[in-house]
């Protein structure tokens, strides 16, 4: 008989593979602890009390007291829980990495020095848990492992703004692989790949561009920075170093800005950047491909306008601040604070015509979706409000000047027709507001009103003969609006009077005396002071009552209650020699 060796058994058995869904497990994580608003502080703060209680759970800590570093080695790993270890580590030093890129005023050279060193910490695990991944995972978990490990490569590259062949190649080989496993698995995993992959598309098209062997535009590098996710975090804040780099050097020819004749030189470089910034993103809303934008995208690019002029006025204050008794710096100063804000009331302006514009767009939108609320033509009288007040404000604005241009008094006068214009716009909706309340008298006064104030402003539109076509065209459709609602509340109203005794006398017979509604705050009893017809208003809908049968009980008042608590306690002088002694005889004591 053979007997067998029991080492050669051991040696003879196959050593388990372990399975880890990197994308999946790393992506979950992200999104629960920061990741989905970008904060990476809270990211590295889970990642540092995960990894404790991993070293715990794992009894792998580097001794009490005097740190005793302990390897983690091939044979080291013998559950997958050293390989989340591993993990962890690395996504420890990358998000401390990002946490030092967003910083408000970017990293200094000192952080930036700090920043790489995390981020080279993160290669280095990185790499560690592809190689352990390759020996001790199965093979999709070694795929994933490279992926990860390319990409951090890729990060590190990409931050040094050095050998970008290297970089490339290392977020294309990531690419690679998550196409490939974006094939396989369930939905969830193949969706992951599909949105690591698109990740992953701006990085390797900067780098191209950056080698040469592409041809990309700034607009173009501008819209792909528009897109979201953690792994185009670092390529957002590495294309807004570059974007700032590229104003920084073009606003040393912005030396002057101009404004209705006026030349106002800027001295500041840091208000040249602003003003250059807030220009750039004003092309975007006055070019070509302004009409193709959506609204909210719009309303996005003009946010980002109002804090470069925003800024550009601190600046400029700063500046008045510090000029000390010059008066012709003073004055060259109020003057560039003065068209600037000038510039930004224009923008203003815009923007609130663009609400109008969305608003009106829903003002008669059929409601299929249950979330999407209808326009009120209350928040259109609230929007042209607010454009009359920027209008005033810019008028006055425009008109403070002492030796006005020729140019200052033209914008003075179109500032007065845009005011007529929007004077016309909100007198109409609010005479829907006022037909949409039943009140026909009212809204037919005021449709005839803004009838009135459009044809007006319309003539004097015409009378300039280059006048704004998009305002004359709105105003050509205003009238025709006001017209045919005009002739549409004269018919109601007449209607309604010829039905007014009908009506009248069918809401007298529903008078109860008290009535099944319990909704009403009031009966008719209780307000006889108050006027305001219950049956003849067409905006009553509801029955009115009379008073409350039976009354209810009320508090009258009633004699008092006396209580006499001193009679209990007084001592009364006896009476016995007042009172009459009967006599009796001797017959009676015998009964007795």
């Amino acid at each position: 008989m053979e007997i067998d060796d029991p080492k050669s058994n051991s040696s003879d058995q196959i050593t388990p593979k372990f399975s880890i869904n990197v994308l999946q497990l790393l992506k979950s994580a992200q999104m629960q602890h920061g990741l989905r608003h970008g904060d990476y502080t809270r990211y590295r703060r889970y990642c540092t009390a995960r990894l404790r209680r991993l070293y715990k759970s794992l009894k792998f800590t580097h001794g009490r007291g005097k740190y005793n570093r302990r390897l983690l080695t091939e044979s080291t790993v013998t559950e997958v829980r050293f390989l989340h270890l591993v993990l962890y580590t690395a996504e420890r030093a990358w998000s401390h990495a990002m946490e030092k890129r967003q910083l408000p005023d970017g990293p200094n050279a000192r952080q930036r020095i700090y920043l790489i060193g995390r981020l080279r910490k993160a290669v280095k695990w990185a790499t560690l848990f592809a190689q352990l991944c390759a020996t001790k995972g199965d093979s999709r978990t070694s795929l994933e492992a490279e992926a990860y490990a390319s990409f951090m490569k890729g990060n590190l590259l990409f931050e040094q703004d050095q050998n970008w062949e290297i970089a490339l190649k290392n977020f294309k080989s990531a690419r690679a692989v998550y196409e490939e496993l974006g094939k396989y698995g369930d939905l969830e995993n193949q969706v992951l790949c599909r949105e690591r992959v698109e990740e992953l598309e701006p990085s390797i098209r900067y780098c191209l561009h950056k080698i040469g062997e592409s041809n990309l535009q700034a607009s173009e590098l501008l819209n792909i920075g528009e897109m979201e996710g953690p792994a185009l975090d670092l390529f957002k804040a590495k294309l807004e170093a570059v974007m700032a780099e590229t104003r920084s050097q073009q606003a040393a020819s912005l030396t002057e800005f101009h404004w209705l004749g006026h030349r106002f030189p800027i001295s500041n470089a840091k208000t040249r950047v602003a003003i250059l910034k807030a220009q750039d993103l004003e092309k975007d809303l006055h070019g070509p491909t302004a009409d193709s934008l959506p609204g909210e995208k719009k309303l996005a690019i003009f946010d980002k306008v109002f804090t470069a002029y925003h800024e550009a006025r601190s600046f400029i204050r700063s500046d008045l601040v510090s000029a000390g008794s010059s008066e012709s710096a003073k004055d060259d100063l109020n003057g560039l604070d003065k068209a600037v804000g000038a510039v930004l009331g224009q923008r203003t302006i815009e923007r609130n015509q663009l609400l109008v514009s969305i608003a009106k767009s829903k003002l008669t939108r059929q409601r299929d979706d249950k979330n999407e609320k209808a326009t009120k033509p209350e928040e259109l009288v609230r929007l042209y409000d607010l454009l009359l007040q920027n209008t005033s404000d810019l008028s006055d604005l425009v008109s403070s000047g002492r030796d006005r241009k020729p140019e200052e008094i033209a914008f003075a006068e179109d500032c007065e027709l845009k005011s007529l214009a929007f004077r016309a716009q909100r007198c109409f909706f609010l005479g829907k507001s006022y037909s949409m309340a039943g009140m026909r008298a009212e809204a037919y006064t005021l449709y005839c009103r803004a009838r009135s104030l459009a044809e007006d402003a319309l003539k004097k539109y015409q009378a300039t003969g280059d006048g704004d076509q998009i305002m004359i065209k709105e105003l050509k459709t205003l009238c025709e609006e006001c017209r045919s609602n005009i002739c549409i509340e004269h018919a109601t109203g007449i209607m309604e009077e010829l039905k007014a005794p009908e009506n009248l006398s069918k809401k007298i017979s529903n008078i109860s005396l008290t009535g099944d509604d319990k909704k009403l705050e009031k009966y008719l009893l209780e307000k006889l002071e108050s006027y305001g017809s219950a049956v003849g208003d067409p905006t009553v809908k509801s029955v009115p009552r009379i008073e409350a049968f039976p009354p209810a009980f009320q508090a009258i008042p009633r004699n008092p209650i006396v209580l006499d608590l001193a009679y209990n306690f007084i001592d009364f002088p006896s009476l016995d020699n007042r009172m009459k002694k009967d006599k009796k005889g001797f017959i009676s004591r015998l009964w007795r």
